[in-house]
């Protein structure tokens, strides 16, 4: 929006002029920031980020809002900021329609601001209260994470950052300080208060003021000349640009999907193989510290194999960001550094055209603390310090992770979504799944932690850049083009067995793709979680103070056995999910997929099979060597949200532990949606398991096995009050369906006739707990709603790992 010439504006003289993509006057004395506009009506994006924030509740450094378009508009004397709306389009080019579209559809008036001056043609505004206003509901955010009270923005605490003001030939942007006043915030206790890195008063120095930076970005649209491309629900592209399109004709569909890709273009687009007009470089942010940073540049660089597969040559190159450069110009894409309060999840973002899904700029946010987690996990699985050397092993096995997750997350930012299928790819796996270290075991039954992690991008990550950035002759028609995208496609699928499943099928409690997973490994679900167990196994037989160096806590040893013991959970997960399971593509009609298929009944009994083993008292039942060795905490070593739960005070508690275990398993097991599935399958075959067979099978395991002796006897019983607790969950859950609830009270009836006919149980606590058992049956089949919550311990939080 730069003017040929800077006018000149009465109000500016004698300000700092900071000249851009939309030019800045600063007002030092008066802590004002005003705009200079020369083009009005002319269209822009206007994006909100996080300069400083405060290491959770996704208000990190660097964090943005969804890019939108915008303009500015002239009122009489008002200038508006107005959002426009291309949610609904008319692609006809008739006038009449278009207009017709305009007074259907609503557009967001963002801002008012008052015009300053004018002088040929150019406006000047005062901005300032526009940029001090809380633009991402800030408050909201620290208001519902508050223990007490609520979170406001404070006027007399907040003021412009000159110093994060920036104008580029393609960006502009001004930063405030913003300070969210909670006078009834609790603070850290006067003692032990120290060493929390949870809650907003472990976050800010007093969590009644929280003062963070938030930056408002004005961006240039890009130049012409971009070619959309429609998405494909077989690939693996993003499609977060979807219009509805009036224009259209009758025989197309109504709603348009794009993939959301870079510019990339041959510079000789005839040939085969060409250098591109413009290459994709990444820059990784110097505030990564070594080794670190190696690891993400070495990670990132993997792609570019993907774009030599494409038809590019030296198309895709990451470097250090250089110490004169800006990471805030648009002109780069960045991979930063970011650490945080706790462990969280990194994030690959774009900001993109909303009106083609081009992107402008990738932007990567790794998080620190991952490392940390992985750290632990590794120590736990090899138990490695004699003295305090540092393991190799370790470090290797951390900078392993960070590869893959620097290429995983820069996957995003050209475009790409997850593929939970990949973990059935082995070593070549997509790097676009959510991957766990694959753990293997030597012949001395030590674990092996060499092959945990992939070493570069997989085939499926080439098959997506191929779809999404081969570029065709030129000459070449949409249908010319969309015929050979298909192609790619659907080679992928009947010649390769390759094809993707997004996070939405993957990820939910009721999930049903047997292929379709996070944080697993292997083929077959089933088979895996039971080698896993051996692993995990071996690894707690081996778990003692070599876990940690000399000089740590002993107490200590409990934040490292919570990964190692619950190692287990998102194999079982996915196991889970063959029970009741379908499988299924993304098919389109005539690309010779199959559609649906239910999951075979012998792969739905042996999964059950491999989940009830991981629930036993053999399973769950931690040695009296561990017990001993874990001693309560010391002060200022305070609990987190990563140990693992009790109800013995500060002691840790085992049979804790295997009630949190238990509670996530049968979770998954007696689910409301997977209990539907198994009736409705069950009734299309009745070769398939049926839920009362599942529900039957359970509880011979858990409640009508031989009797175990010492802890493990204790276990046993509260896996079996976990189960029973969550078998009435289910059957007074809203969410289930009649038949369900039906199966479930029927079942719960067979239950109470057994225990009150089998043969009295030699220990107290088995007899006290069949007591219990069949009190709280009477109760539910008076008043089912009483048991809607399992009030079982749960787990602690398990990703990002």
């Amino acid at each position: 929006m730069p003017a040929a010439a800077a006018p000149a504006f009465a109000s500016s003289a004698g300000l700092a002029r900071m000249e851009g993509f939309v030019t800045l006057h600063w007002d030092g004395a008066g802590g004002r920031m005003l705009l200079e506009l020369p083009r009005l009506g002319e269209e822009f994006l206007y994006i909100t980020r996080l300069a400083q924030g405060i290491g959770d509740l996704r208000l990190e450094r660097g964090g943005m809002s969804r890019p939108q378009v915008v303009r500015f508009e002239r009122r009489g004397t008002k200038l508006f900021l107005i959002a426009v709306n291309y949610a609904w389009r008319n692609s006809s080019g008739e006038p009449a329609q278009a207009l017709a579209l305009r007074q259907a559809f609503p557009d967001s008036i963002l801002w008012g601001f008052d015009i300053l001056e004018e002088a040929g043609g150019t406006l000047l505004v005062d901005a300032t209260s526009f940029l001090l206003h809380d633009a991402r509901d800030i408050a909201g955010t620290l208001s519902r994470a508050a223990t007490r009270g609520r979170y406001a923005l404070d006027a007399g605490r907040s003021a412009l950052a000159v110093e994060g003001a920036r104008a580029f030939p393609r960006n502009s942007q001004a930063e405030a300080i913003l300070t969210f006043a909670n006078p009834d915030a609790e603070p850290l206790p006067f003692w032990n208060g120290n060493g929390q890195r949870e809650g907003l008063a472990a976050l800010a120095p007093d969590p009644r003021a929280i003062s963070i930076r938030l930056r408002h970005c004005f961006i240039a649209l890009p130049e012409p000349g971009y070619r959309p491309r429609e998405f494909d629900p077989r690939g693996s592209f993003f499609n977060s640009v979807v219009f509805h399109d009036f224009g259209r004709s009758l025989e197309k569909p109504f709603d348009v999907h794009y993939a959301i890709r870079h510019r990339l273009q041959k510079a000789d687009p005839t040939a085969a193989r060409s250098r591109p007009v413009q290459p994709l470089v990444y820059y990784v942010d110097r505030g990564a510290p070594e080794p670190m940073r190696s690891a993400l540049l070495d990670g990132a660089r993997w792609w570019n194999r993907a774009f030599e597969a494409a038809g590019f040559i030296d198309a895709f190159r990451v470097e250090l960001l250089p110490e004169d450069a800006d990471p805030l110009d648009i002109r780069f894409n960045t991979i930063t550094w970011v650490p945080r309060g706790s462990r969280g999840f990194s994030y690959g973002t774009m900001i993109w055209d909303p009106r083609t899904g081009e992107i402008i700029k990738g932007e990567v946010t790794l998080t620190a603390l991952r490392d940390r987690h992985l750290r632990g996990l590794a120590e736990a699985l090899l138990a490695p310090y004699d003295d305090a050397t540092p393991c190799k092993a370790v470090e290797d096995f951390m900078l392993a992770r960070l590869r893959q997750l620097s290429a995983h997350e820069v996957s995003h930012t050209l475009g790409l979504d997850h593929n939970h299928i990949a973990s059935n790819h082995g070593q070549d796996m997509s790097v676009c799944d959510y991957p766990a270290p694959l753990l293997t075991l030597d012949g001395n039954g030590a674990v092996q932690l060499d092959a945990a992690y992939g070493t570069d991008i997989g085939r499926w990550d080439e098959i997506s850049i191929s779809w999404g950035y081969s570029e065709f002759p030129p000459g070449t028609t949409l249908e010319e083009e969309k015929r050979g995208l298909d192609a790619i496609l659907e080679k992928a699928a009947h010649q390769e067995g390759l094809y993707t499943l997004a996070q939405q099928d993957a990820l939910p409690e009721d999930g049903m793709h047997p292929k379709g997973h996070h944080w697993d490994t292997g083929a077959d679900a089933a088979d895996e979680l039971t080698r896993l167990m051996t692993v995990r196994a071996a690894a707690l037989s081996r778990f003692g103070e070599r876990v940690i160096k000399p000089g740590r806590p002993m107490a200590e040893l409990g934040d490292r056995l919570t990964a190692l013991f619950l190692l287990h959970r998102y194999q079982l997960e996915a196991a889970v999910k063959l029970i009741g399971g379908l499988d299924w593509r993304y098919a389109m009609r005539g690309d010779g997929q199959v559609p649906t298929a239910l999951v075979p009944a012998a792969d739905q009994r042996r999964a059950l099979e491999a989940v009830l083993a991981a629930l036993s008292p053999a399973a769950l039942t931690l040695s009296e060597a561990i017990l001993r060795a874990i001693p309560p905490r010391p002060p200022e070593f305070l609990p987190t949200r990563d140990l693992l739960p009790g109800q013995v005070g500060a002691a840790f508690d085992p049979l804790g532990a295997a009630e949190a275990a238990a509670t996530h398993g049968f979770f998954f097991v007696f689910h409301p949606q997977r209990s539907a599935r198994l009736i409705e399958h069950h009734h299309r075959d009745a070769a398939l398991p049926s839920l009362e067979e599942i529900f039957e099978v359970t509880l011979e395991k858990v409640w009508k096995a031989p009797a175990e002796t010492g802890l493990a006897r204790a276990v046993q019983l509260r896996i079996a009050h976990v189960a029973l607790r969550h078998l009435m969950a289910l059957g007074a859950s809203p969410e289930a369906s009649s038949s369900v609830r039906a199966v479930v009270r029927a079942t719960l009836r067979r239950l109470a006739a057994w225990l009150e006919t089998a043969p009295p149980l030699p220990d107290a606590l088995g007899a006290a707990e069949r007591e219990a058992a069949l009190a709280a049956i009477a109760i539910f089949m008076v008043d089912p709603a009483r048991f809607r919550d399992p009030a079982t311990l749960p787990v602690p939080p398990g990703s990002p790992i």
